[in-house]
């Protein structure tokens, strides 16, 4: 009876799943190591975030283990290509050939476009292209940053408004190198979707000691109305230290102006027309009160008003009782004519019969 459970046991370990693996890094192949220009190469990644927009160059003065040291100033970025991942974080995708403006050693330099920061690097041979020694990183002060970068402050009505969004970039930097830091000079760009930075040179008063760490505060500014996804990226001796996503929304009260203007000046105008045809319209002098008929009135020139009042006259009436058939005026008039043979009529003449 003691084996069964020793059996159990053994089932349930082999039937258990196993852990899940750690997700691999971002990482990026080549169909070629080395061609030369006019010619193109098949890049191919894995380990990438899904549906992510990436941006593929080949970059100068550069190795994997210390990336892209000049920036984007030493790719050919007119000859980059850009790819999005598919639902599992892999891509393909054709790349021409292309000399960067530096030496190699030159890599295919794979970074994402938005969101967040991600990047690869692959060593190939640009055929024919210049190759020198990588330059030595100087000696004495190097700062490194130590801590995430983050954005201070928020906006303001006159943001709401469509004034420019300003922020604070803090971040801690630490001296790893030999000798004293003074003064340093940073560069902070901004960008806005794939777009690349605008730098921006500020000066960081102050000296970091060997071995010592600062708080930095650099202030961070974009145009008037900006809204939308940016990104906040930090460069300090031609190498980009850190990035910073920024999420700006958009200033309403610019579109509630406007849709002000297009109801208040509409109304306004109707408005002063309505003024102006009450000012231009004929107005009547006298209120009429009651139905009264028109009288036609006879001016007699050289007359006042009262003296043609008095000249005036009397409009003709007839009595309502008589009427053209009744009126005895008019009886002899209007009957037709007809012998009288009335003795006493002095009209008609006697005349004698013979005897």
């Amino acid at each position: 009876m003691a084996v069964l459970p020793a059996v159990l046991a053994v089932l349930a370990l082999l039937l258990a799943p196993a852990p899940a693996a750690a997700a691999d890094p971002p990482a990026v192949k080549l169909s070629k190591s080395q061609a030369g220009t006019g010619g193109s190469i098949t890049v191919t990644g894995s380990g990438w975030r899904s549906k992510a927009l990436l941006m593929i160059l080949i970059c100068g003065q550069s190795v994997p283990s210390t990336g892209v040291s000049g920036g984007t100033n030493s790719c050919a970025n007119a000859d980059g290509r850009a790819v999005t991942t598919d639902a599992e974080g892999r891509f393909s995708r054709k790349l021409p050939v292309a000399e960067p403006p530096v030496p190699c050693p030159c890599v295919v330099h794979v970074a994402t476009v938005t969101g967040a920061k991600a990047e690869a690097d692959a060593i190939f041979q640009v055929a024919g292209h210049a190759v020198e020694p990588l330059p030595a990183e100087p000696a004495g002060g190097r700062l490194s940053v130590l801590t995430d970068t983050r954005l201070d402050g928020s906006g303001s009505l006159l943001t709401w408004f469509g004034a420019p969004p300003a922020r604070t970039l803090v971040f801690t930097v630490g001296n790893v190198g030999t000798s004293p830091v003074k003064n340093p000079v940073f560069q902070v760009g901004t960008s806005h979707g794939v777009f690349a930075p605008q730098w921006e040179e500020q000066q960081w008063r102050g000296t970091i000691q060997p071995g010592e760490k600062a708080r930095i505060e650099l202030p961070v500014e974009l145009t008037a109305g900006a809204h939308g996804d940016y990104t906040v990226s930090l460069k300090y001796g031609g190498k980009v230290m850190a990035e910073q996503p920024w999420g700006v929304g958009r200033p309403w009260g610019v579109t509630l102006f406007w849709v002000l203007v297009c109801l208040v000046v509409p109304a306004a105008l109707f408005r002063a027309g309505m003024a102006v045809v009450d000012r231009v319209r004929p107005r009547q002098t006298s209120r009429r009160r009651g139905l009264r008929m028109p009288e036609v009135a006879l001016r007699i020139p050289g007359l006042r008003p009262r003296q043609e009042a008095r000249h005036a006259s009397p409009a003709p009436s007839t009595l309502p009782w008589f009427t053209p058939d009744n009126d005895p005026g008019a009886a002899g008039r209007l009957s037709a004519p007809h012998d009288d043979d009335s003795p006493t009529s002095p009209t008609t003449p006697l005349r004698k019969g013979p005897p």
